[in-house]
């Protein structure tokens, strides 16, 4: 059996999951404000970021993404080129810099952030306000590839 192509890579547009081998490195960062995001994001915030995904999700629907997340991201003090937050559905199904156009020229100058899915932690353990979880969102930021 074949090793599950998990990650982000920088293979050109349309290379076949099975064929991907430009992985970009995966890391993780310590960041009150992305873990903020994080929670944000988890609780309904900020949607514009990972929608729309999937099959047939075209160059110009990421670039908006994109943007959207320049402009989030800048609001928080981070400055970025060609930023984009994504799903881990999207991080397993082997996320492709190319197709989303987030390289300049063949150069890679897209930055990845990975969502960890808002079924990690326990959000609805409290009624609102919902629980405190900033350590929680740091905590998955640690892990690769569950921290944004």
């Amino acid at each position: 059996m074949a090793k599950k192509k998990r990650g982000i890579y920088e293979d050109p547009t349309g290379t076949a999951t099975a064929q991907l081998e430009d992985k970009v490195a995966d890391y993780s960062y310590s960041s009150d404000a992305l873990a903020q995001l994080i929670v944000d994001m988890w609780l309904g915030n900020h949607n514009n970021l990972t929608a729309p995904f999937g099959p047939g999700t075209t160059k110009a629907q990421y670039l908006a993404r994109s943007a959207a997340a320049k402009t989030v991201l800048a609001d928080r003090g981070i400055y970025l080129q060609k930023p984009i937050v994504i799903s881990e559905d999207e991080y397993e199904a082997g996320f492709k810099l190319a197709d989303a156009g987030l390289l300049d020229s063949g150069e890679n100058i897209g930055v990845v952030f990975v969502l960890p899915r808002d079924s990690r932690p326990t959000l609805g353990a409290a009624p609102p306000p919902p629980p405190p979880l900033l350590e929680t969102a740091k905590m998955l930021m640690a892990i690769t590839p569950n921290g944004i």
